[in-house]
């Protein structure tokens, strides 16, 4: 399907044509270069002839497929022939499965399987030692990468076998990797540090010739990736000449993504650029009526029924949210709006069991099924070839996720990919628009990288100690090859050496924290089965809330979810959950069982991560289309939407843009509002709110309340100030930043509660064999108490200056909170006094009152304030 077809299919009148993004002359003329570039160039089977015998058998399956190779892929095999190691960066769908996986079997494959008639165990028997290691992120990814990789070696008739080995795989399946491993093992990085646990670890990846990282950027900017780069360490040490290579697309920051991932590795290093030209079109499903007062999400699922009508178009289409609740509400409404499409659209979240999963997977590879509505839990590189239609409800949040998820449709070289929009509040269309102009300037988010978290490492050196142990010596340079630690130090290094060992200072009388004891040998192993089994339970670095199963009485299990969400409700309570609305029946054994409700409605489960911040690139680009809104250019149909909305904003107050802040000073029966629009993200404002309250109130000493949005924030204050006189002191000043935001917030709480990770992650919670895990209550009291001892007892654990250190890079973003007061105090200020809330203000307002009252206390009392406004803004 060409760009012109996807102009004729149907969308609202109000945005009748998807936009394409619109490219400088420049940027066009490098994309047209690149199209001459990748033309496809017949296959030359003069030279396919006299190639090695695998070589022939791609060219002639490209060929029977009427495939060509681009040249990105041939680099890819010529590198990977000569030994390279690199980062191949190109669009999702353009073939990098295919460069790497081919680059491989033609390096290290032997020749063609023999014909027989033999059992699969005898092949099995003959096939290839473990090989190559394929990384990646998501289990519905492996899942996926599994079966493309079986496709190509049973087509070229590799003697290879492929495994798949992530929280999902059997025990069963797990037996018989341990007495054979498949030639080419997909997994994740849990299960790969898994591996290097094993007493002979060294043996069993003793033939690895390959790592292949799978979308290397997702991984970059946790603490995942931090424990990817110490396990390819280890490996890089046993292997000195493997090759790795990572597969990364959407990434801003390429050069750091290479250096991290290749910095154990002694080959030559590389980057392979496939620049695909891909099409991608962004559009967006306007509202028929756009409020001039608009607050957070209250369109919701408004946009259900023109959202509906668009799936009834396409042959295929995901329906991509940012949280799992609201994936639940849209599933629901969707089938309520079509009850005719039970069995043909579909949930997917990663809280919903492995067979309901599979089963998703499945119907949307063969394109039996209409819609799935998902969140993260399908956005990763999966090919989905049917898929035509993206739909993203709400904010992307950012362009690379934008992008990321546009990729899902068209999910093959030279096919469209198309992403509708859907806004749940009117200045989301803004958002929208913002998104298409950045993606088209190429604008696109880097991700910034852990540095030395300590837990992390001292996990590590848990797992080494029980797979065949270590050294001091030799494991400090190993851990130092690893990117993140490049820079750590000899007393950091033996700080961690001495927690593993002794527990540190506060722990030392305890044997169950003597984890690694150094033998006669000196070498440090771990000296207890117990110990051994407990930290097998518990590798990882994925934290997230005790969860509870979810079943029903008569057999057959849903999924699992938040603990603390079960923990509020009683037998007999409704709740909706895997898109079933259900009656708890009673909770027994971690898990609740339930029945069918006869009630159509009943409480919607939450989980963490439901306040995404805007990215920094969105939250500019978004400034950028305010400015242009500000001297009258409204040439986006999104912008042409939201006009009236942003007439009265510049009637009443004025737009914000790069280099104008926008103040405003507002009496109500409330009190005194300052409402601030710096456009810094929902996390910044956090501690620009606080600071800003601290520093006003360390000299008039007064009580605000604070509230928060992507856009800007609010205090409310019973008495007035003089905002002028206070932001020409100084009070917008990046001087004494980091002892300010300190003072304004209660650290130590946040610290507390960062710690919790940090435990967990380190080994000093034992969070529970599988199927009893103990409770969040449990959990979160065992992490208070050794918080409270070690700030006693031992004010030197690095694991307590990490958790200060997380909070202030992490939690408040004290980096972007320093460049948002540069920018706020080099910027013209425009301080208003409008008489009544702005549009911009009313979204912090009702989201100060959510807090307060009901949902239709809110609703009410919403209502009221509209009323009010509009009368206001037609007088």
């Amino acid at each position: 399907m060409s760009a012109d077809d996807i102009a004729d299919t149907p969308t609202k009148r109000r945005n009748p044509r998807p936009r394409r993004i619109p490219r400088t002359k420049a940027a066009q003329a490098k994309l047209d270069a690149a199209a001459e570039l990748f033309k496809p160039a017949p296959l030359n089977y003069d030279e396919a002839k006299a190639a090695k015998p695998i070589e022939d058998r791609i060219a002639r399956w490209f060929a029977e497929r009427g495939w060509t190779p681009f040249p990105f892929q041939r680099d890819m095999w010529r590198e990977v022939e000569r030994g390279a190691s690199g980062l191949l960066h190109a669009t999702t769908g353009a073939g990098k499965t295919w460069a790497v996986w081919l680059g491989a079997l033609a390096a290290f494959a032997g020749p063609p399987r023999r014909k027989t008639k033999a059992k699969t165990k005898a092949s099995e028997r003959t096939a290839a030692p473990l090989t190559v290691l394929w990384i990646t992120p998501m289990r519905a990814l492996a899942a996926d990468t599994a079966r493309a990789l079986q496709t190509a070696v049973t087509s070229l008739n590799v003697p290879w076998t492929v495994g798949l080995r992530t929280g999902d795989t059997s025990s069963s399946e797990r037996a018989r990797q341990s007495r054979r491993m498949p030639s080419a093992l997909v997994t994740t990085p849990e299960s790969f540090t898994l591996m290097l646990t094993r007493a002979n670890a060294r043996d069993e990846l003793a033939h690895v010739r390959m790592i292949v990282v799978d979308e290397w950027h997702e991984l970059l900017g946790n603490k995942r990736g931090t424990q990817t780069q110490l396990a390819i360490a280890r490996l890089a040490r046993w292997r000195p000449d493997v090759q790795i290579w990572g597969l990364s697309a959407t990434l801003g920051n390429l050069a750091l993504a290479h250096d991290a991932l290749l910095h154990p590795v002694r080959t030559r290093r590389v980057v392979v650029q496939g620049a695909q030209p891909k099409t991608l079109v962004v559009d967006t499903l306007i509202p028929d009526t756009i409020e001039r007062f608009s607050w957070g999400g209250h369109l919701g699922v408004r946009q259900v029924g023109p959202v509906a009508d668009e799936i009834e178009h396409a042959q295929s289409s995901l329906v991509f949210t940012n949280t799992r609740s609201q994936a639940e509400l849209w599933y629901r409404a969707l089938l309520e709006r079509r009850p005719e499409w039970a069995g043909l659209i579909a949930l997917h979240h990663g809280s919903l069991d492995k067979e309901v999963r599979d089963w998703v997977e499945l119907g949307l590879k063969n394109g039996q099924l209409k819609a799935v509505v998902c969140r993260s839990s399908l956005d990763l590189g999966v090919d989905f070839l049917p898929v035509d239609r993206v739909f993203q409800i709400g904010s992307p949040k950012g362009v690379a996720r934008l992008m990321q998820r546009a990729g899902r449709s068209g999910h093959a070289p030279g096919r469209v990919s198309r992403v509708t929009i859907v806004p749940t509040h009117a200045l989301e269309l803004v958002e929208a628009a913002a998104a298409r102009w950045a993606i088209g300037e190429h604008r696109i988010e880097g991700r910034d990288m852990p540095l030395k978290p300590l837990d992390v490492l001292v996990q590590h050196l848990v797992t080494v100690a029980i797979g065949g142990g270590f050294t001091s010596a030799d494991m400090l340079d190993e851990v130092r090859t690893a990117y993140a630690y490049r820079d750590l130090t000899q007393q950091e290094f033996d700080w961690a050496l001495a927690f593993v060992e002794r527990g540190g200072a506060s722990l030392a009388a305890y044997p169950d924290y003597h984890r690694v004891v150094k033998g006669d040998d000196g070498v440090y192993r771990v000296p207890r089965e117990d110990l051994v089994r407990q930290h097998r339970n518990n590798v990882g670095t994925i934290v997230s809330n005790a969860t509870i199963n979810v079943a029903y009485m008569t057999g057959g299990r849903i999924g699992a979810m938040e603990e603390t969400f079960i923990s509020r409700l009683k037998p007999g309570d409704v709740f909706t959950f895997g898109g079933r609305t259900l009656e708890l029946i009673r909770v027994r054994d971690m898990t609740a069982y339930v029945k069918r409700a006869t009630s159509s409605r009943g409480a919607m489960p939450s989980w963490p991560g439901s306040k995404m911040p805007l990215s920094s690139e969105l939250s500019d680009a978004a400034l950028v289309m305010l400015a242009r809104a500000s001297d009258g250019v409204y040439d986006e149909p999104e912008m042409r939407a939201v006009k009236p909305l942003l007439d009265l904003q510049a009637k009443w107050s004025a737009l914000p843009g790069p280099g104008v802040l926008v103040v405003e000073s507002v009496r109500s029966r409330e009190g005194h509002h300052f409402f601030c629009y710096p456009f810094a993200g929902r996390m910044a404002h956090i501690g620009l709110g606080s600071l800003i309250g601290w520093r006003v109130a360390r000299d008039q000493p007064s009580t605000f309340s604070i509230s928060m949005n992507d856009y800007g924030f609010e205090l409310l204050s019973a008495r007035p100030f003089d905002w002028d006189a206070l932001i020409a002191d100084g009070l917008f000043s990046p001087e004494n930043l980091e002892h300010d935001i300190l003072a304004s917030l209660n650290a130590s709480e946040l610290s507390a509660r960062r710690f919790r990770e940090i435990a967990r992650v380190s080994g000093l919670i034992y969070q529970g064999h599988p199927g009893q895990q103990k409770s969040a209550r449990q959990l979160q009291a065992s992490s208070g108490l050794f918080y409270e001892v070690f700030r006693k007892h031992d004010s030197d654990n690095l694991l307590l200056a990490q958790a200060d250190q997380e909070v202030m890079l992490q939690e408040l973003e004290l980096g972007r909170l320093r460049a948002a007061l540069e920018r706020m105090s080099a910027s013209r200020l425009a301080l208003t006094h409008p008489k009544k809330p702005t549009p911009f203000a009313f979204p912090l307002i009702v989201g100060r009152l959510r807090e307060k009252v009901s949902t239709e206390k809110l609703a009410d009392r919403v209502e009221r304030m509209l009323a009010d406004l509009e009368k206001a803004a037609q007088s």
